[in-house]
């Protein structure tokens, strides 16, 4: 079971050391309108360092080695395997989504792209020796933390982040020892995203359809001792501005073994309300109205009358305060503001409090309120209110030759495909001011300085086929 965590890739698929590029110029495939860039076949071999290997990492690199014919690419992870959350925050049970590693590591295979795992940039070393060693730097490593509750209550035994908790299930080795205690017969899970119905749905699933993913041998183990029976969704608004998408809520609705609880009052009105909203949102309140008003068929019925766990979405609730058990020392309920929402369409609706407060008990609360991204290195500007770096179309405000792509370029929001149309603008960007003669000029001695400078601080960075060879930097 631990080779789980390595069924997506081969070591093989990747370089032991990039060779030097080619005296001969590769030449130049057909490109897509908007991104073709003409370089000389006399000019410098660009060294560029990407920061991050998710998919924004990789979909930069991709995109500057296929539209520059000598650029050279080092990509460093803190990690000592790439891929980011395609790799530890997916779900296990959507293999699908993981198919993008397949085209990540066809990046990878290129003589001019190298990964370079288990290297912390800002502590192994900083933002400006990777400059003073490259000619570009791409800072695209995501939103590393969760937003808090900041509510009283939120340190206590047996309340997580969702983040936290989808990294314990998939094997991310900050969150293995995570021990979440599924003792109990109810979880609250705060937020509507998809992220809280993935792990919705990892609870409830029963551990025999678990067994054919790839989750942790660890966490398998836990989920099939699980007493969890019920488990709420919690939202500070309605169900027109829940953040979930319809294909999660469907997988919700025909789980195995679990029935859906939804109140028919929260979705009085909402037929005509929805019919100028667009067709995606229109399509979703739909399928929420059909199964929180409509009767179920003979056989559906029956399947959820025989189903012994279920899960249900609380609309109009806030969270206020995490309830303490009588000894102080475990969860035991959480306390939620009511809500009533703001005039104010779509996402500019409000949920302001009502003055009431009601108690939920449950012995395990969830936290999906939003990721956030964190300062990297103190040389480099940051927004904490924003949680990005401040740059104008990827440039790194006020410090040339720096860039950003993905979350922490524009904040936590989006699918991989807005990732993908992100990054490649920034690649665009920063093929445009090489072109331009913005970037530092003459040769840059790229992943050999830095290199020599881990090996000065007895640190040894990792290239995946050194991991699957079990070899150290030196043995490569």
């Amino acid at each position: 079971m631990a080779l789980r965590c390595w069924r997506w890739w081969h070591w093989s698929a990747w370089p032991r050391s990039r060779p030097p590029p080619s005296g001969s110029t590769p030449s130049r495939s057909r490109t897509p309108l908007g991104f073709c860039q003409q370089f000389s076949t006399q000019e410098q071999t660009p060294q560029i360092c990407v920061v991050g290997s998710g998919p924004a990492g990789f979909y930069t690199a991709q995109h500057l080695l296929k539209h520059h014919p000598r650029a050279c690419v080092d990509i460093f992870e803190k990690q000592l395997v790439p891929f980011g959350l395609v790799r530890f925050g997916v779900a296990p049970d959507h293999p699908e989504v993981k198919n993008v590693i397949n085209t990540f590591t066809q990046t990878a295979r290129s003589d001019r792209c190298a990964f370079h795992g288990n290297v912390v940039v800002g502590r192994d070393v900083t933002v400006p020796e990777l400059r003073e060693a490259y000619h570009a730097v791409v800072l695209s490593y995501g939103a590393e933390d969760n937003q808090a509750l900041e509510i009283p209550g939120e340190e206590l035994p047996g309340v997580f982040s969702a983040r936290a908790f989808v990294g314990w299930y998939n094997g991310l080795p900050e969150n293995r020892e995570l021990a979440p205690d599924l003792s109990c017969d109810t979880a609250v899970i705060l937020g509507q995203g998809n992220v809280a119905l993935d792990v919705a749905r990892i609870l409830l699933t029963p551990p025999e359809h678990l067994e054919k993913t790839d989750i942790t041998e660890a966490a398998l183990g836990v989920l099939r001792q699980s007493q969890v029976k019920t488990v709420w969704i919690v939202g500070r608004r309605g169900p027109l501005q829940v953040a979930f998408t319809i294909k999660e809520l469907r997988e919700m609705i025909q789980l195995p073994g679990t029935r859906p609880i939804l109140d028919p009052a929260d979705f009085l009105g909402l037929q005509d309300r929805i019919k100028e909203v667009p067709r995606p949102r229109k399509r979703l309140t739909e399928l929420l109205l059909r199964t929180a008003t409509e009767k179920p068929g003979v056989e559906e019925a029956a399947r959820q009358a025989s189903a012994s766990r279920a899960w249900g979405l609380r609309f109009f609730r806030s969270p206020k305060q995490v309830l303490p058990s009588a000894d102080g020392r475990q969860v035991a309920g959480i306390r939620l503001a009511v809500t009533r929402l703001e005039q104010g369409v779509g996402e500019a609706t409000r949920a302001v409090p009502t003055g009431d407060v009601e108690d939920l008990p449950c012995g395990l609360v969830l936290s999906s309120i939003g990721y956030k991204s964190r300062p990297i290195d103190p040389s480099v500007p940051f927004d904490p209110k924003l949680g990005i770096i401040p740059n104008v179309d990827g440039r790194v405000m006020n410090v040339p030759g720096l860039y950003c792509s993905g979350w922490v370029k524009r904040g936590p929001t989006g699918v991989i495909t807005t990732t993908m149309t992100d990054s490649f603008l920034t690649s665009q960007i920063l093929l445009q001011d090489l072109k331009a003669g913005q970037l530092p000029s003459g040769p840059r001695p790229g992943y050999a300085a830095i290199k020599a400078l881990l090996s000065s601080r007895g640190l040894g960075p990792m290239g995946l086929a050194c991991l699957f060879l079990g070899l150290g930097e030196a043995g490569c």
